[in-house]
């Protein structure tokens, strides 16, 4: 077992030989689930890729809102 303290302010150090398994991840998305805390790696320079190559192909908001619209009437 390794153990993590929660601090005053609600923060939770990953111990060491546990943060060391992702070196490279800054950010993790926390969800729980049936009482259990569980984190998951971000690579947050994924969205940012989607952005670049959106920005490429001349895709901007309005076509993104005009897409879901057009996907979610054809759902119906």
């Amino acid at each position: 077992m390794i153990l993590a303290k929660k601090t005053s302010k609600n923060q939770i150090t990953l111990p060491k030989k546990i943060a060391d398994q992702f070196p490279d991840v800054e950010y993790f998305d926390v969800q729980v689930q049936d009482g259990v805390i569980q984190l998951y790696p971000v690579d947050l320079n994924v969205a940012d890729r989607v952005r670049e190559k959106l920005e490429k192909l001349g895709i901007d908001e309005s076509d993104v809102r005009e897409a879901v619209k057009w996907a979610r009437s054809r759902r119906r």
